[in-house]
């Protein structure tokens, strides 16, 4: 026996689904990105509580961070962060050309991020040692880790730069560039924290 039909009121209807703005792969990778926030802010607090049980700060025998290649170094990443968002809004728009040609910018400037903190540890290492002290310990523990997740923002667009060649984006579907993305500008906008904090503060007590 066939089932009875019965007219359904538009009142009594479910409403249709909200599609989400973000996918779940860009919470994601933003609660890992404010998990990592407050480790480096427990980082900075340290950095400063250390300054104020201090008679001196840096200690007596060390010189304020010299300003040359951090800068220098500020200006490489903020520029990759734009690099990457030309590419982002690049492939919004189908351009698969303009996306590979920025992520390659981005590994680049990145490169030479590293290779410029490699140089300034070199430098800084003649005059102090990571266990010399705790502004030593806090200085070298902080650029440090920054670094490894710089290093690791460069495997992860090292890898999404051969998806991007395999074209597994376009317009509709490039969530991994988005995810990557906001991994990448998360890195530059942290070290804009430990420039002011590490390098500039120094010079203002």
């Amino acid at each position: 026996m066939a089932a009875r039909a019965y007219p359904i009121n538009e009142e009594q209807r479910l409403p249709a689904p909200v599609t989400p703005r973000r996918e779940v792969g860009w919470w994601a990778m933003a609660l890992v990105c404010a998990t990592e926030a407050a480790f480096f802010a427990y980082l900075l607090m340290s950095y400063f509580y250390l300054a104020a049980a201090s008679s001196r700060w840096p200690p007596i025998g060390v010189e304020n961070p010299r300003l040359r290649l951090p800068i220098v170094m500020t200006v490489l990443l903020v520029t990759s962060s734009g690099a990457l968002y030309w590419g982002e809004r690049g492939i919004a728009r189908g351009r698969q050309g303009r996306l590979r040609i920025a992520i390659i910018v981005t590994c680049l400037l990145g490169a030479a991020f590293v290779t410029l903190q490699a140089i300034e540890y070199r430098r800084e290492l003649q005059q102090m040692v990571p266990g010399a002290h705790a502004y030593a310990s806090i200085f070298y523990t902080t650029t440090a880790f920054h670094g490894a997740h710089v290093t690791f923002g460069l495997l992860l667009l090292l890898f999404t730069l051969a998806r991007a060649f395999l074209g597994h984006f376009d317009e509709r579907a490039h969530l991994g560039v988005k995810v990557t993305s906001l991994y990448w500008h998360f890195v530059d906008v942290v070290w804009l924290f430990i420039f002011t904090c590490l390098y500039l503060s120094p010079r203002w007590w």
